[in-house]
C-alpha cells in the first residue's frame, strides 16, 4: 500500500506547476549549505551559521552558484562597511566617549573607509577572474576590522563599540575569500 501512496506523490509532485520552484529551492539550498559546511570545516575562525543565515536573507541566493554566492558575500561585507561607517560618525559626534575612544574611531574609521574601497577592488578584482588579487583585497579588509577591534584593548577596561560590525566584516569577507579559494581550485584542477 505504501507504493501506492508514494508513486501519487511522486507523480503529483512531478505534475505539480510549482516543481520547478521546489526543485530549485532545494538545490539553492543545498550549495549554500555546502558551501557554507565546506568552508567551515577548512576553517577554525569561519562561522557556518553567519555563512547560512547571511547568505540565505538575500533572495538571488536561492538562484545562483559559487561565483553569484561569493558577489553576494562581497555586496553585504561592502554594505556592512559603509554602514559602519556611519555608526562610527554617530559615535564620534555623540559627546560620550573620553579622548583614547574617540581615538581608537578616528582609527576605525580610516580603517573601514579604506575598506570601501579595497571591498570595491576586491569585487572588480574578481569579476575579471584575478581570484588572487580579491584574496588579498578581501585579507587586507579582515585584517582591518581585527585592527580596528584591537585598538581598543590597548586599555583592558575599553570594549569596542563596533565589536558586532567588526566580527560581520570580518566574517562576510572570510565567506567570500572561501568561496573564491573554492572556486580557484575547480580553476586550477
Amino acid at each position: 500500500m505504501w507504493h501506492l501512496s508514494f508513486f501519487f506523490l511522486l507523480f503529483f509532485i512531478l505534475t505539480s506547476p510549482n516543481y520547478k520552484t521546489f526543485t530549485s529551492t532545494a538545490t539553492s539550498l543545498d550549495i549554500l549549505d555546502q558551501t557554507c559546511r565546506t568552508c567551515a570545516d577548512r576553517s577554525i575562525v569561519f562561522s557556518y551559521n553567519v555563512c547560512l543565515t547571511s547568505l540565505q536573507t538575500i533572495p538571488v541566493c536561492h538562484a545562483t552558484n559559487l561565483q553569484g554566492l561569493a558577489l553576494i558575500a562581497m555586496e553585504l561585507a561592502l554594505e556592512n562597511a559603509t554602514t559602519s561607517i556611519s555608526t562610527i560618525n554617530k559615535l564620534l559626534t555623540s559627546g560620550a566617549l573620553d579622548p583614547f575612544a574617540l581615538a581608537c574611531l578616528e582609527d576605525c574609521l580610516k580603517l573601514y573607509s579604506s575598506a570601501v574601497v579595497t571591498l570595491i577592488d576586491a569585487t572588480g578584482a574578481f569579476l575579471t577572474g584575478e581570484y588572487g588579487i580579491a584574496n588579498v583585497w578581501l585579507t587586507a579588509v579582515m585584517e582591518a576590522a581585527t585592527t580596528c577591534e584591537e585598538g581598543f584593548s590597548e586599555r583592558e577596561e575599553m570594549e569596542c563599540p563596533l565589536k558586532k560590525e567588526n566580527y560581520n566584516l570580518f566574517q562576510l569577507c572570510d565567506i567570500a575569500l572561501c568561496i573564491i579559494n573554492l572556486l580557484s581550485l575547480h580553476v586550477n584542477s
